[in-house]
């Protein structure tokens, strides 16, 4: 099957590209670890797979509409 056809099929199935559906699979990942831990955001853009943390950063914020930074401010809970 070619990389075309493979695309056009996964949007049918899927309402998204294969690259838009990994970006939101790394994303999610990425909300989870800044809830649950104190990596840095540079560590987590590493192991979520994004090639750089400014891609992460960029990709994070059009997603979810607020930084990695703001995020983590918002969801994590506050130390005991």
């Amino acid at each position: 099957m070619s990389s075309r056809t493979l695309a056009r099929h996964f949007h049918s199935e899927t309402g998204q590209s294969p690259i838009q559906w990994l970006t939101g699979v790394r994303v999610r990942h990425a909300q989870e670890l800044l809830e649950i831990t104190d990596h840095t955001v540079d560590r987590i853009a590493a192991q979520v797979g994004f090639p750089s943390p400014s891609n992460f950063r960029a990709q994070f914020t059009q997603t979810v509409g607020v930084t990695p930074g703001a995020y983590r401010k918002t969801f994590r809970p506050a130390p005991r």
